[in-house]
Formats: C-alpha cells, structure tokens, sequence
C-alpha cells in the first residue's frame, strides 16, 4: 500500500488512562495494519460467537489481521475523509464501519478470502432474545432423554413435569417455541438441554479495499453515498 500518514496525532474522547491507551493501542495496530497488508475487507456478522470467531482468526493468523470493536475507533483509525485518511482512498472503508461489523486486513488473494467467508458456517445454541428458526413441541408421555434428578429442574423452567417410577414424564403437550417467536431464558435452557442448535453464526463479505479500487459485495440502502471509484 502508499505509505502511510499513521503518525499524524489523534484525539480520542476523553477516557480514564487505561481506556485512552487501549483505543490508542488499537488505532496504531490497525495503522500497522494497513501498512502491512494488500487489501481490506469489511465484514458484518450474525450471532457472533467468540471462541468459533477466535479459531476463524488463528486459522488465518499467518496471513492476515481481523479488528472488531468500537466502530468509532476504526473509523479514526483509518481517516473518516480524504483530509484525514491516513491512506488515499481509505476512508471509503470507514462508510462501510456501521452496526455489527469488522474490518480484516490480508494478503490472501480475492478470491481465497472469498471462499473462506462464504463458507464459513458454524451452529450453535440460540441465546435469549434470539428467534426460534422453527417449532418445537414435545408431547405427553415419557421424556426418555431426561434422567429423574432433571425433574425439578425441568418444573422450574415452566414444564408440566411429573415422575413416574422414577422416569420423567409430561403430563400434557408443551410447546418449548414457536417459529419466529423469540426465545425466552426458559426456552433457550430447553433446547440446550434437547440439543437442538438454532443459532448461526456467519460472516458476510461488504466490500474489498486496495488502493486501486473499492468492490461493493453487498449494497445497503445507506451506501449510496460511498464512492467505488
């Protein structure tokens, strides 16, 4: 990449010490960033999950740097217009920076990064708040899957839950979620319990940076003002 105008102070809010001196860390690391590496790419994600994210970032650790945070201090970090941008043309990426996004620097080649985005798909338990992807209903009778020491457990969590001979059992039908309907905390502990995975966590590509050109992956309603030129 040119080089860069990374030395230039900046001024963040006003924060304790060890709060400034973080942002501060993570500015010059993203300014080293861009020095570093060929290309920038900006990503959205959907049910984030750190460890499966930190595993995603070692694979690639040799060969590229992912930033996720505060979306203000990556915007600084790179300029937010052409008089602070610490790259030419670079603060087209901070446009991009809004909601639940990440930025991630890299040598690999356009479509190796491609790839790796598009199939990267990991399952796992759906937290509270999250919508049910479909309806699960458990019916009357005995509930094989839970050992008698779960009853009172289970009654907690608002099932009709009674024991039999020592087996649990339901004494009516009980509806743990409704599709699209969002999970309460008792819910979410059910189907944990059940095993049943309804959240997933992906990465989506928004666009790919160099200093030759800005390629949009994704069009926003809110992205009409960034330039590609």
């Amino acid at each position: 990449m040119p080089k860069s105008k990374r030395n230039r102070p900046v001024t963040l809010s006003k924060t304790k010490k060890k709060g400034r001196e973080h942002k501060e860390a993570i500015v010059n690391a993203i300014r080293d960033a861009a020095e570093k590496y060929n290309s920038v790419y900006v990503f959205a994600f959907e049910n984030m999950r750190n460890l499966k994210f930190k595993e995603f970032r070692e694979q690639l650790k040799s060969t590229s740097r992912f930033f996720l945070g505060s979306n203000k201090v990556m915007q600084v970090s790179l300029g937010r217009s052409a008089a602070d941008e610490i790259t030419p043309g670079i603060h087209k990426v901070s446009k991009l920076l809004r909601g639940d996004t990440g930025i991630c620097f890299t040598n690999l080649q356009k479509e190796e990064v491609e790839r790796l985005f598009n199939e990267y798909e990991e399952y796992d338990f759906a937290r509270t708040g999250s919508m049910a992807t479909e309806k699960v209903e458990l019916k009357e009778g005995h509930l094989e899957q839970f050992t008698h020491e779960m009853e009172p457990f289970l009654r907690k969590q608002g099932m009709p839950v009674r024991l039999n001979k020592g087996n649990v059992e339901l004494v009516s039908d009980f509806i743990v979620c409704e599709e699209g309907k969002p999970l309460s905390p008792e819910s979410a502990r059910i189907l944990r319990l059940l095993g049943i995975k309804m959240a997933t966590f992906r990465l989506h590509l928004i666009a790919r940076w160099n200093p030759e050109e800005l390629e949009l992956y994704v069009g926003r309603p809110d992205d009409s003002d960034v330039e590609t030129a």
